[in-house]
């Protein structure tokens, strides 16, 4: 089956936040547009998966300060890998 010549390209998918504050403003963000309930039904669910993409960001920069902190309180220095 052909595609509509009307048929709009599926947007591209949103870029990964630059940093962990980024990622949080976004988030912020994305929750009081949800909360505020005038949200259409299809932008509600895009909202959420690009919350939980967010949140997933975050969690892997904290998860890897911790591991950082963790090192160093063990009094060993190591390089911290960006994820």
């Amino acid at each position: 089956m052909a595609k509509s010549p009307h048929a709009s390209p599926s947007p591209p998918a949103p870029a990964a936040p630059a940093s962990y504050e980024d990622a949080l403003t976004e988030l912020e963000r994305l929750v009081g547009a949800m909360e505020g309930g005038q949200m259409p039904l299809d932008s509600l669910i895009e909202s959420y998966r690009r919350g939980a993409e967010l949140l997933a960001f975050c969690r892997g920069r904290l998860e890897a300060v911790e591991t950082q902190v963790k090192v160093l309180e063990q009094g060993q220095l190591e390089p911290w890998i960006d994820a």
